[in-house]
């Protein structure tokens, strides 16, 4: 199979689409071995996950050089991801190695692999198991003209960012992904006569979608979700301290629901973003899942019940 450095514009609509969440497993590239440009057997490997954005990074990085790019089967996943569920990993790199017939078609025996796939690949078992040694390239596909000519990759390149700009490239993805549940909720609301509510709903959302991603750096906790139940418990506060609810027990009833419910979908939506960030490992994440889903759960199922008899007391519901 052949691959040029070139982007068409239907690459830029596959990676816009991408963004936006259509079609999410769809975007994938055929595995297998690819020839970038004329390579010869003296030519560098990199290896790639079989997703669109990834691939297209990688090739398009290589602009004016001949390469080899063996693209393994991560299902339409990127390569930090897939390195996170395994399949961007040892079994699968040793397995694309034998059927590409890599050994054949190349004279050196040295694979280059993206850095954020390492929690995926042990280095040493892919020796052992193919012969071929890896080699960790930079974070980032472009820096790979500069770690090719320097034969190294510079601390700089070591390093692992989350910028601004990176954090919002991905909020669109994740609102494509609550805001048909939110619009759907919020719709019911309206239909009961309770816009209040409607708003509440989109407000959860956006803080777990937009402002969590914005203001990650500067939330104070190590785990996403607690930081994801601070934001939303500061969204909603002024919500509650509006009143609306009433006085007595349904109002109590009302702010204890407010204060239970929609923090926990904002923390939900924070957990959730665990997988969008280079900073959290496949342990980390499933430990934060088993430590905090069921207390979300029940705050959730809390919320949600005193809010329905705070309504029901009212009248609204009727």
């Amino acid at each position: 199979m052949t691959a040029t450095a070139d982007l068409t514009w239907r690459d830029y609509i596959d990676h816009l689409a991408a963004r936006l969440g259509f079609d999410r497993s769809g975007h994938r590239v055929r595995p297998g071995l690819y020839r970038l440009n004329n390579p010869s057997p003296e030519s560098p490997v990199f290896a790639s996950a079989g997703y669109t954005l990834s691939f297209d990074a990688l090739r398009s990085s290589l602009a004016g050089r001949d390469a080899w790019l063996l693209v393994l089967d991560t299902m339409g996943i990127n390569v930090w991801c897939a390195a996170g569920k395994g399949t961007f990993g040892t079994d699968e790199l040793v397995r694309r190695i034998r059927l590409a017939d890599l050994a054949g078609q190349v004279s050196h025996r040295t694979i280059i692999l993206p850095q954020l796939g390492a929690p995926g690949v042990s280095a040493r078992s892919v020796a052992q198991q193919s012969g071929f040694h890896v080699r960790w390239g930079p974070v980032r596909a472009a820096d790979l003209p500069a770690f090719l000519d320097a034969g190294e990759a510079s601390p700089a390149m070591r390093r692992v960012t989350f910028p601004l700009r990176d954090r919002i490239v991905l909020i669109p993805v994740e609102l494509a992904h609550a805001l048909p549940y939110a619009l759907a909720a919020s719709a019911v609301a309206i239909f009961f006569g309770h816009a209040d509510i409607a708003g509440t709903v989109l407000l959860s959302v956006a803080a777990g979608t937009v402002l969590f991603p914005v203001l990650l750096p500067y939330l104070p906790a190590k785990d996403y979700t607690v930081n994801g139940l601070l934001l939303g418990f500061a969204v909603i506060t002024p919500v509650v301290a509006a009143g609306g609810g009433g006085t007595g027990w349904p109002g109590l009833l009302w702010a204890g629901g407010n204060l239970l419910l929609w923090p926990a979908i904002t923390a939900f939506l924070a957990l959730n973003f665990t997988g969008c960030t280079p900073f959290t490992s496949r342990s980390g994440v499933k430990l934060e899942i088993s430590r905090y889903m069921r207390i979300i759960a029940a705050m959730a199922a809390g919320g949600a019940a005193a809010l329905a008899l705070a309504l029901l007391h009212a009248g609204g519901m009727a």
